[in-house]
């Protein structure tokens, strides 16, 4: 696994983008960057045992280098499942593809490229939407999580993970800081947090917890629960009624 120094650079000249500079050390950029991040990919496979069925598609949208959908294939024990990535980013999927060359799961993960906002897929029996949502333009956010709902059969599932905003202001910047400190534990320094930072002040914009949850409930889902959360990142298990 390459280790992420990108922002460690003299200069940065762009907006984050998924490029295959990105692309190289993303894997360790989520294990320094995302709090519990394997342990999310536990908790979801536990939740989706309880609700696949044989045959069952699991699609994972914004799927990157397909670390969660591969490690759900070799976890998941319900006969005959499909697991499928789609992502816009080609040094994603490039990725993605390369690794699952190499697992034992091959034969039942693919991966798309194809930006999620136009797929039109249907019957699917879960859906994973981790730290995807929150590169979203907002006003388009709703419209989104409708066609998802409509993607699901029902009885299916969705998993979302997001970085959010807390709407009392002091425990917003309380809770900036325990992350910037999480960071700088993994090893990153003050000047990477900065300009990361930097480069995602356009392109990342996250909602309240409160927020997501209501997207979510007018988006057709009457089912929604926090399955986890550390301080700024939550976890939501959202499920379409039979």
């Amino acid at each position: 696994m390459s280790r992420d120094d990108i922002f460690n650079l003299e200069k940065i000249d762009e907006d984050f983008v998924f490029n295959d500079q990105v692309a190289e050390v993303f894997d360790d950029m989520l294990d320094r960057s995302i709090p519990y991040y394997r342990r999310i990919i536990d908790m979801t496979a536990r939740l989706l045992e309880q609700y696949l069925q044989p045959g069952d598609r699991v699609y994972d949208l914004g799927c990157s280098t397909g670390t969660t959908l591969l490690a759900l294939a070799e976890r998941l024990k319900a006969p005959a499942l499909q697991y499928v990535g789609v992502d816009s980013s080609t040094a994603m999927i490039r990725k993605a593809v390369g690794k699952a060359e190499n697992s034992s799961r091959a034969g039942s993960v693919s991966f798309v490229e194809k930006d999620i906002m136009e797929l039109d897929v249907e019957n699917v029996g879960a859906i994973i939407l981790n730290y995807t949502l929150q590169f979203i333009r907002p006003l388009q956010r709703e419209k989104f999580l409708r066609q998802v709902y409509g993607f699901l059969r029902p009885g299916g599932v969705l998993i979302m993970s997001e970085k959010v905003i807390c709407g009392d202001s002091r425990l917003n910047r309380e809770f900036i800081e325990f992350y910037y400190q999480y960071k700088k534990e993994r090893g990153y320094s003050d000047l990477e947090i900065a300009r990361k930072r930097e480069a995602l002040e356009n392109v990342l914009i996250p909602f309240t917890g409160r927020e997501n949850e209501n997207i979510l409930r007018h988006a057709g889902f009457g089912n929604i629960e926090r399955f986890f959360q550390w301080f700024n990142f939550v976890s939501f298990v959202a499920v379409k009624q039979n």
